[in-house]
C-alpha cells in the first residue's frame, strides 16, 4: 500500500470512529432506562481513595501519575493534573444518571457542539467510554445550565460550567488519560 493510501485509510478510520462516538452519544438520549436506578457500584478491584478530610478538594490518593483528568464519582469533582502531578484546575461537576466504572480510560472522541443526551444543546464534548450503551463524557450546556438529570432517562453527560468545559476541552485532547475513582 502506498504512503498516500495508508494516510487516506487512517483518515477514514478516524472519521468513522468519531462518527460512531457521536452517534452513540446521540442514541443514548432516547435509550429507555430499564432499571430503577443506574448501577453505581464500583468494581471489586476498585479501592477507595483516601480522602483529605481537611481539604476535600485535594487530589485523591491512588489516582494515577502523570498528565491526566481525574474524576471522582463520590465527590462529583474533576481535577486536571499536569505531567508533574500538580493540579492545574479542579471543579465540581453534575453527573448524568449512568456512571462509568472506576478505572483508567482515554479520551475517544471530541465534538464541538451536539444535542446532549437530555436534548439540551451541549458544547466542548469530551467522550471517554460507553457504559450500558450510553456515551460517558464531559460537556457544558450551551445555555450554561447544570440541572440535575432526569432519573428516568439514561444520560452519560457529566455537566460542567462553560468555563470549566473550555478548560477541559483545551486539556483533554484525544487519547488523554482519564482516571475514574470511586
Amino acid at each position: 500500500m502506498s504512503r498516500s493510501s495508508s494516510g487516506f485509510v487512517a483518515g477514514l478510520t478516524a472519521a468513522a470512529l468519531a462518527a460512531v462516538g457521536f452517534l452513540a452519544f446521540q442514541a443514548s438520549a432516547s435509550a429507555p432506562d430499564h432499571s430503577e436506578k443506574a448501577d453505581k457500584t464500583p468494581s471489586a478491584s476498585a479501592s477507595r481513595s483516601p480522602k483529605d478530610k481537611k481539604n476535600p478538594a485535594a487530589l485523591p490518593a491512588q489516582s494515577g501519575t502523570g498528565e491526566r483528568v481525574v474524576y471522582s464519582l463520590e465527590d462529583d469533582r474533576v481535577w486536571l493534573v499536569e505531567a508533574s502531578g500538580k493540579v492545574k484546575q479542579t471543579f465540581k461537576v453534575t453527573p448524568g444518571t449512568v456512571d462509568p466504572a472506576p478505572g483508567t480510560y482515554a479520551v475517544t472522541s471530541r465534538t464541538g457542539r451536539v444535542p446532549g443526551t437530555d436534548g439540551v444543546p451541549v458544547e466542548n464534548v469530551v467522550i471517554f467510554t460507553l457504559t450500558d450503551g450510553v456515551a460517558i463524557g464531559f460537556s457544558a450546556a450551551v445555555d450554561g445550565s447544570t440541572p440535575k438529570p432526569d432519573p428516568s432517562k439514561k444520560t452519560g453527560g457529566i455537566r460542567q460550567s462553560r468555563e470549566q468545559a473550555k478548560a477541559m476541552w483545551e486539556f483533554a485532547l484525544r487519547d488523554k488519560k482519564i482516571v475514574v475513582v470511586p
